[in-house]
């Protein structure tokens, strides 16, 4: 899965976790060139407390675009230090994924 904004691509990873329609990279698959640290927190009562990211490309900032639990509530641990992805942010399969199912394909006429 790779997350785009304003026509980069700011996350790429094939270890994504899905959860309400969510999905969250693991933080170190981030491009960190694009990403300052903002001081805005958030609390969700199942997941935890939540820290944000702005995220910076080409001269355009999205503000609090991004966030990920450091410290996750205990049933939510598989999304410590993974970073989820909002206000325009897009989500798509990366290209090689589709190539591998097309491979799958044609290795059955085989």
């Amino acid at each position: 899965m790779k997350a785009i904004w304003n026509g980069k691509i700011i996350a790429k990873s094939d270890d994504v976790e899905e959860l309400d329609g969510t999905y969250y990279f693991p933080i170190d698959s981030v491009k960190k060139c694009y990403f300052i640290e903002s001081s805005k927190k958030s609390v969700c009562p199942y997941k935890g407390k939540a820290h944000y990211f702005h995220i910076h490309v080409d001269g355009k900032t999205n503000e609090d675009a991004a966030w990920y639990y450091p410290e996750p509530n205990e049933f939510s641990y598989m999304l410590k230090n993974k970073i989820a992805f909002w206000k325009g942010v897009k989500i798509k399969e990366s290209d090689h994924k589709i190539n591998l199912e097309l491979l799958n394909v044609l290795n059955s006429f085989f």
